[in-house]
């Protein structure tokens, strides 16, 4: 117990010191414009070193999205923990709706749109974003091979995978996020044939 406790609390001021600098670094940058604010800038504001920045944020980019560790375990874990006869598919699209509600309830409604507007008018953050979430790709395909006992992940699932998290971009850009969510995972679980064959129905019938 002597040698755990003092670790936790380590762990947990060095994660409050993160957190810190990424909410500073963040408000700045919504204020001011992101190419607009210095990490010397960032590091004064949030009362710390340049150097403590880079040691918790490698890059400039990276002080906006601070839990991209975080968001990799909780993706493994909706699926790796989801519940009997819940299908991946599922598991991962009410993983994200519960991410889109945690960020609407923190932040609010008028917050969080401000926020996904200052992240598509900036490219810097954009394709960091894209590239963030597209990290996980292998850590999202091993997880399913492993819930099917496969010793590695097939061409389909690294395909499923793939989707599956250019579709958490495609949310993060939507106006309407739940429903740009149910779409994607609609075709996903049923694929693209019966929709098209759906469309091509009532192009048929409006003629």
């Amino acid at each position: 117990m002597t040698e755990t406790n003092p670790l936790g609390r380590r762990e947990r001021k060095k994660a409050a010191t993160r957190k810190n600098i990424s909410d500073v670094a963040t408000m700045m940058f919504l204020e001011r414009g992101f190419d607009n604010v210095s990490i010397r800038e960032v590091a004064d504001a949030a009362d710390v070193s340049p150097t403590t920045v880079f040691a918790h944020f490698p890059q400039k980019e990276a002080l906006v999205f601070d839990e991209d560790d975080e968001q990799r375990d909780r993706l493994v874990g909706a699926v790796r923990e989801r519940g009997e006869g819940v299908t991946i598919n599922r598991a991962i699209r009410d993983f994200y709706a519960v991410e889109i509600g945690e960020n609407l309830n923190e932040h609010g409604e008028d917050v969080a749109r401000i926020f996904l507007h200052f992240l598509n008018e900036t490219p810097a953050l954009r394709e960091y974003a894209a590239k963030m979430w597209l990290r996980h790709e292998d850590a999202l395909s091993d997880v399913i091979a492993e819930e099917f006992d496969l010793p590695a992940p097939t061409p389909e699932i690294r395909v499923y995978a793939r989707f599956v998290l250019q579709l958490q971009l495609l949310v993060t850009d939507s106006d309407d996020q739940l429903a740009t969510l149910d779409a994607g995972f609609h075709v996903l679980e049923s694929g693209w044939a019966p929709i098209e064959a759906r469309l091509v129905s009532e192009v048929d019938d409006a003629r």
